[in-house]
């Protein structure tokens, strides 16, 4: 049986000053793994990020004409993974913030079958750069995230993470902010097996770009929860609010029945005009949640479709360039290897 190949992909936004220490504290063999790639995504760098990822090695970089977010970068990262022929793909962060000798504890649940998706857990007890209330959150945060995504994931905020093949290519990232909380809920909802590994990190190099302020962070989180459930579980949010609705409505309507039975249901109508709106905003909050239901089922069906056309996709050769518009990432990949006679433009 040949053995899987495995990429390690970092998205990179300026990072000239720890890109170079980070490609160089990854491991260059595993346990039960055949061969070993880098990817680097060029979120529109305008330093030297790119130039010193060359002289360190690496051997694909995806290039954004501009800074497109983490997100973007993300997806984009594993789409080229995928099309590069990666069996296993790892995540992780271009500050060096995890030890990449833990790579190898990413990788044998899902080398093994045990897993589809594993995430890294971080010491957030331990890790001094970060404040009572950022400790406080993080756990609270992946409290919240277990419950909506009936897994049990330890740490989900973590970037460091390993996906099998069949995970990455079903994963979809919809927001522009973050991807590790909106993959965690996906997979829970499409039934992967997700595991977590204790992991460890380095001392902070610089201070996180994500988190710019706590409640703009919080906020950001919650409304991708929200998103994220109500895209693949949309009854779940509208029935419960219909039946609420329905049964105030509906509890009005026979408190006013019984004031007119016993001769007090004059000066009463604003119960009866409130009852009306109650039950008729019941019944269209249910029509709703069935139509956002129906939207569901066709989304699940097109990620399917979407699965089997990434499966179809033939190798990259050379490089190549991707059409600037709103729909398509607008990167260009590169392989390491480079024509000695001349090299392709894009396009």
């Amino acid at each position: 049986m040949t053995e899987p190949t495995l990429f390690i992909q970092i998205p990179c936004y300026n990072e000239e000053q720890t890109i170079g220490t980070t490609l160089d504290a990854l491991p260059r063999s595993i346990p039960g793994v055949g061969s070993i790639k880098t990817l680097i995504i060029d979120d529109g760098c305008t330093d030297a990020t790119v130039d010193i990822a060359r002289e360190h090695g690496v051997d694909h970089v995806v290039h954004f004409r501009k800074n497109r977010g983490l997100a973007r970068g993300f997806e984009a990262g594993i789409r080229s993974c995928l099309r590069h022929g990666a069996d296993l793909i790892v995540n992780t962060d271009a500050d060096n913030q995890y030890c990449a000798d833990d790579i190898p504890k990413l990788v044998g649940p899902i080398v093994d079958g045990r897993a589809d998706i594993v995430i890294g857990a971080r010491p957030i007890g331990e890790i001094e750069h970060f404040s009572a209330i950022k400790k406080i959150l993080q756990r609270l945060g992946s409290a919240v995230v277990r419950h909506v995504s009936a897994t049990d994931v330890e740490d989900a905020p973590s970037g460091f993470r390993a996906f099998s093949r069949e995970a990455a290519e079903q994963l979809h990232v919809f927001g522009d902010y973050t991807y590790t909380i909106e993959t965690v809920i996906q997979a829970g909802q499409k039934g992967f097996s997700i595991e977590s590994v204790p992991i460890r990190v380095n001392e902070d190099l610089r201070p996180s770009r994500l988190v710019k302020s706590i409640p703009d962070y919080i906020l950001r989180s919650v409304a991708t929860m929200g998103r994220i459930y109500l895209i693949y579980r949309p009854l779940r949010l509208f029935i419960p609010v219909a039946v609420v609705t329905f049964m105030a409505g509906f509890g009005l309507g026979l408190r006013y029945l019984y004031l007119m039975g016993i001769g007090q249901g004059e000066g009463h109508v604003q119960s009866v005009i409130l009852a009306a709106l109650l039950l008729a905003s019941s019944g269209l909050t249910a029509l709703i949640g069935i139509l956002a239901d129906l939207i569901a089922t066709n989304r699940k069906l097109l990620e399917r479709l979407d699965t089997r056309l990434q499966r179809l996709e033939p190798a990259p050769s050379a490089e190549v360039s991707a059409n600037d518009s709103a729909d398509t990432p607008q990167d260009v990949e590169e392989s390491k290897q480079k024509s000695p006679v001349a090299e392709p433009q894009p396009q």
